[in-house]
């Protein structure tokens, strides 16, 4: 008879299938019983390599937990709904779980998580390229899922992140396209005769994002100091159910085959038809009747450096105080029907202005003004970066403006021009090279008579000799 074998010592035997068996101990279940984990390989040295490294993993504590792994699918739920939901931002949340069920699940979502390959998303990458989806898309997409995975690793389901192994599509910079000089003037005079000029001039003038400009507040503008203080922003969140049963309160409007190619329900939709629901849909939250957290929503900015004081222009302040008293004159004439929100930009029934109108109105005045196409950020933050750097204002001095946490990205935020350039080349030019002198205009004709004669000139030359 045998031995007994020590405690976590692995047993490596063939089997009358003719396969070859390894078992290792690993510690114990959450219920108490040995954790003993199988092995299996056509040849002996095959077998006991496995068991070496099941057995390495254990020792180094990087053994996966026991028990049957999720799949992507299952576990980007779990990871948005318990984890990721308890840190970042609503807005931010809403965007991660848009590219999950866009991207994420369609792609890899039924693989196990510690079967996922990188080979899996780098097919799910192509795929999305040819698509038509831009390689900023596909890398957000990336980020994701490997923060999920990271979060997966990090609790020991999966023994390692594969999509630290893959390489996301590079991605070029947008670049900036700020207003000129001459074209925000035009644009703040094609601002001048709508009513909510004041928000241009914020927005254009200081270098406010647009959910900081329609979210400030009288309480935290302080013209006296000549202050402002954006504690708030106002955003466009989505709703979410209140329910018990978010798939059968929504039933109504599930829709699970896809539209007709000529479909005129949704003609209008900018980004055309949406996409069929899947079978366990919990979306159309709006139309619950307990929602809850969605719609035009106050919050707070993404950085703490954010919430810094900016100084007011001097030359603004007269303009605010007109803006004030309009509004004062505004709320005594819609009596009952105003709302109070305190917002310094608001609608005629005090109201915050919403951002999609907001938007919508800037593409009219850029038209009005005669400016090509921009977007929202190039004619506010990148323009205002931008004219405070032809101002001769220095970069640190920009950054604390645009309240950014890191100066890399402020010179992201202002663009070089090119006559600037010129002018800063040809100085350096006289510089190293100085203009040539100017050429000797020779012997000038004398029309005036000397005072000395030639007779006086011979007797000066005879007392010399």
């Amino acid at each position: 008879m045998s031995p007994r074998k020590p405690n976590m010592e692995s047993s490596i035997y063939f089997g009358a299938d003719g396969w070859w068996h390894g078992r290792v101990t690993m510690g114990v279940k959450g219920d108490g019983s040995p954790d003993r984990r199988h092995r299996r390989a056509k040849t002996e040295v095959e077998i006991k390599r496995k068991v070496k490294e099941l057995e390495r993993q254990r020792d180094e504590g990087r053994a996966t937990k026991v028990g049957r792994k999720p799949t992507v699918a299952r576990w980007m739920e779990t990871y948005l709904t318990d984890i990721a939901s308890l840190k970042l931002k609503p807005r931010s949340l809403d965007d991660y779980w848009s590219k999950t069920r866009n991207d994420i699940i369609p792609g890899v979502g039924q693989h196990r998580i510690d079967k996922l390959q990188p080979e899996h998303l780098e097919r799910m990458y192509r795929a999305m390229l040819d698509e038509g989806h831009a390689p900023s898309h596909v890398v957000k997409v990336h980020r994701i899922l490997s923060r999920a995975l990271k979060i997966a690793h990090r609790r020991r389901l999966i023994s390692e992140n594969v999509a630290t192994l893959v390489d996301p599509p590079s991605i070029d910079e947008t670049e900036a396209n700020p207003f000129t000089q001459d074209e925000s003037r035009a644009f703040l005079e094609a601002a001048a005769k709508r009513p909510t000029f004041m928000r241009w001039i914020v927005g254009v003038g200081m270098g406010f994002r647009q959910g900081e400009t329609l979210g400030l507040r009288w309480s935290y503008v302080d013209l006296d100091a000549e202050m402002f203080h954006p504690k708030w922003q106002l955003q466009r969140l989505t709703w979410r159910h209140g329910c018990a049963d978010p798939h059968e309160c929504g039933s109504r409007l599930h829709r699970f085959e896809p539209c007709p190619p000529d479909c005129r329900t949704h003609k209008h939709y900018k980004r055309g038809c949406p996409k069929p629901c899947p079978k366990t849909c919990t979306k159309h939250a709006s139309a619950c009747p307990e929602r809850k957290e969605g719609g035009l929503v106050f919050t707070r900015p993404k950085t703490k450096k954010s919430q810094n004081p900016v100084p007011i222009p001097p030359v603004f302040i007269p303009f605010l105080q007109d803006h004030k008293a309009a509004q004062e004159e505004a709320r005594a004439a819609a009596g009952e029907l105003w709302q109070e929100y305190d917002v310094v930009f608001a609608r005629e029934d005090g109201r915050p202005l919403d951002p999609r109108q907001d938007y919508e109105e800037f593409k009219e005045l850029l038209t009005e003004a005669g400016i090509d196409d921009r977007r929202l950020y190039d004619g506010s933050r990148h323009t205002a970066g931008t004219i405070l750097n032809e101002l001769g204002v220095d970069m640190p001095t920009i950054m604390e403006i645009l309240r950014h946490t890191q100066i890399s990205q402020t010179r992201r935020y202002v663009k070089g021009r090119s006559h600037l350039s010129k002018d800063a080349m040809r100085r350096m030019g006289e510089f190293f090279v100085p203009a040539p002198p100017e050429p000797d205009p020779g012997p000038t004709e004398t029309r005036t008579e000397t005072p000395d004669t030639r007779a006086a000139r011979s007797r000066r030359r005879r007392r010399v000799r």
